[in-house]
């Protein structure tokens, strides 16, 4: 796992550099030879949206992710685990749902045969999607096993 956790991390890093020297070279372009190259805007939505779902993906393993926690504090130790191994479940399922619904868009832009820049496909760009969603899906109902079962490590 912790091959995996550095593979991740290292993507994230990978692409955020990426991003940010395409982001300068392009600004060094226009300023200072007053054109610039026509497929690095949209690589660098793509790229957004990988940083994102990277993102996601390490804040989800960190438990760093954004949760609203006003009831747990009041509740007794155990009712709050309850609550948690259940918010846990709840999102993991709901990531899990959105993989497979992304896995469907990934399958129509494929039929397609959308172009997301130069002569990318589409499908390649969005692989992220499903990718990142069933990673979470599956950290978040790991944790809720974890939680359900009293451990501190979920």
């Amino acid at each position: 796992m912790k091959f995996l956790h550095r593979a991740e991390d290292g993507l994230l890093v990978l692409v955020l550099g990426a991003m940010i020297f395409l982001a300068l070279l392009q600004i060094l372009l226009r300023n200072l030879f007053d054109f610039g190259l026509l497929w690095i805007e949209p690589l660098l939505r793509i790229l957004v949206l990988w940083v994102a779902m990277l993102g996601a993906m390490v804040a989800t393993r960190e438990q760093n992710h954004i949760s609203i926690d006003v009831v747990s504090r009041y509740l007794p130790s155990n009712w709050a685990r309850v609550i948690s191994a259940l918010t846990c479940l709840v999102s993991g399922v709901l990531c899990l749902g959105i993989a497979w619904t992304a896995i469907e868009f990934i399958r129509y832009e494929y039929e397609d045969g959308t172009l997301a820049f130069w002569r990318v496909p589409a499908w390649i760009c969005q692989s992220i999607l499903p990718v990142g969603f069933t990673v979470m899906g599956l950290r978040f109902l790991w944790s809720a096993l974890g939680r359900a079962s009293g451990s501190r490590s979920s």
